[in-house]
């Protein structure tokens, strides 16, 4: 029997400028009187836990998250210099209990197009001049002119089993993305495996031991909020992750892990590792742990980031809006995978968009076949002909696309957890009122490397590249890890995706020239 990842699974987010850090007397606490000190004087310094991240990051605003050890006030200092010497020092919330100690300080103003530096501090509530340790981090926003643009995508971390192994350095594909020095990294989702535990030691075909690093809560499913919190806590205990998130802005969506294997809302779990079987209570817990952790601007995934005349992204959400898996075959279906509400807001701002390139952001490929037991989990759903159940969605996407002359899709995911391009040419498919457009696959980041899938041939997809494991969750100490990379070209406008692997290498590459 040939095995999927799911099957093997199925088994088994400028506040009004605040105090400078000058009137916080330097950042340097009192020395303490002679004689007996009070309790206040003792207090240790505020601590930032789990380093810093930027994200959501436009021509004139960017978030910077943080996490305390303690209830602390977050002060960001943001500038063109590295020494931080011409900053302003923005006051962010307190960050307290009710966020898992978590807090994001929205930056505004910002000038576009241009390199900046920031720092963090956290201040004691009540003592304001003792000061944590700063923590310094850089982000690029986004040019308003036509600017060179460079960023890398994939998806998948810590998942079927294989989590932060110190023996191979960890999570070392964030060593090679950020090596591309990449704007931006857009997360294709399942960041984190919630419904992934894993244990101390796995033993490799070949006989050697993966160890993982092991907290509480990576030790069973998630399901509390607190449990939810601590996916994402582990993922960040790595080092590699932590230094490229302080270089690196993140675009982050999410896909079904989450919150559990191929969910979708309504449904009841039949798994008897759960205690709570209600996904809609679980896919709640889960979105609040998301916001708390990741540098996103409010809680809403799908969104569109616009990064001057050369590109705009459009994140999508197929996972909030969905039908429940099954054979995915209705002849008259018209929603079913994005729904009607994001289906209208993504045509409005595509046909809306000036941008030269429109990269589609979906946590699931098109042409691709996911199974989920005898049902379908993505889009495509095997028959090869007319369009059917949530293949209906995207064929009048497509064809409003075409209508409407929006030029220059591009579509990237990850989910399938191998590396391939794909060609989506209407004259060799079933379906042919759409323009030619690429998409392009890859993943993992640290995860059971899987596939390939099969292309169903509804919109015509032309396998031009695939890269995939020998066998189903094959782990990451035998490579199999994969990310892209899109570079834009300025003068040309002319698009180049590389897919790459754990090291960096290019696989596979093609330049794309804009139609007019």
């Amino acid at each position: 029997m040939v095995l999927d990842r799911r099957t093997v699974l199925r088994g088994g987010l400028l506040t009004g400028g605040g105090a400078a850090l000058g009137l916080l007397h330097g950042g340097t606490a009192s020395a303490a009187p002679a004689g007996p000190a009070s309790p206040a004087l003792l207090r240790a310094r505020p601590r930032l836990t789990h380093g810093v991240q930027s994200g959501d990051v436009t021509a004139r605003e960017a978030v910077v998250w943080a996490r305390s050890d303690r209830p602390a006030r977050m002060l960001v200092e943001v500038g063109r210099r590295p020494d931080l010497r011409d900053a302003r020092t923005v006051r962010g919330p307190l960050l307290t209990p009710n966020t898992d100690l978590t807090g994001k300080t929205p930056l505004r103003g910002l000038p576009p197009g241009e390199q900046l530096y920031y720092r963090v501090r956290l201040a004691d509530p009540d003592r304001h001049a003792l000061l944590s340790e700063p923590v310094a981090g850089r982000l690029r926003t986004a040019p308003r002119t036509r600017r060179d643009i460079s960023f890398v995508w994939s998806g998948d971390l810590a998942g079927q089993g294989w989590g932060i192994n110190p023996d191979l350095g960890g999570y070392r594909i964030f060593n090679a993305m950020a090596a591309t020095d990449p704007d931006f990294f857009l997360c294709s989702g399942d960041y984190v495996y919630a419904d992934g535990p894993l244990a101390e030691t796995v033993t490799l075909p070949d006989g050697r031991t993966w160890r993982n690093i092991v907290t509480a809560e990576k030790s069973k499913v998630a399901e509390t909020l607190a449990e939810y919190r601590g996916q994402f806590r582990y993922n960040l205990e790595d080092a590699a992750l932590r230094a490229f998130n302080a270089r690196v802005p993140m675009v982050y969506q999410w896909d079904d892990h989450e919150v559990t294997n191929n969910w979708y809302p309504g449904e009841i779990l039949d798994l008897p590792q759960y205690t709570e079987k209600r996904v809609d209570v679980l896919a709640a817990r889960a979105r609040r742990a998301a916001v708390e952790y990741l540098p996103i601007k409010g809680g809403r995934v799908h969104r569109k980031l616009s990064y001057g005349p050369l590109l705009d992204v459009f994140v999508l959400d197929m996972r909030t809006y969905r039908d429940r898996n099954g054979a995915n075959d209705s002849p008259t279906q018209r929603n079913g995978i994005l729904g009607a509400e994001q289906v209208a807001w993504l045509k409005r701002e595509l046909r809306a968009s000036r941008a030269v390139w429109k990269v589609i952001a979906a946590d699931m490929p098109i042409g691709l076949i996911v199974p989920d037991g005898s049902a379908f989990e993505a889009v495509a759903q095997g028959d090869d002909g007319a369009p059917l159940g949530r293949e209906r969605e995207i064929a009048d996407l497509l064809s409003y696309a075409k209508r409407h002359r929006v030029r220059n899709m591009v579509w990237l995911t990850a989910d399938v957890h191998y590396t391939a391009a794909h060609h989506y040419d209407p004259s060799k498919a079933a379906f042919t009122d759409f323009d030619p457009f690429w998409e392009f696959v890859s993943g993992p980041l640290n995860a059971g490397a899987f596939g390939p899938n099969t292309l169903e041939n509804t919109f015509g997809p032309q396998l031009k590249f695939q890269k995939a494991p020998p066998r189903a969750n094959t782990s990451p100490a035998e490579g199999y890890q994969f990310f892209g990379q899109v570079d834009i070209d300025a003068a040309s406008a002319a698009m180049t995706v590389h897919l790459r692997d754990l090291d960096g290498k290019s696989l596979y590459s093609v330049t794309l020239n804009p139609r007019r």
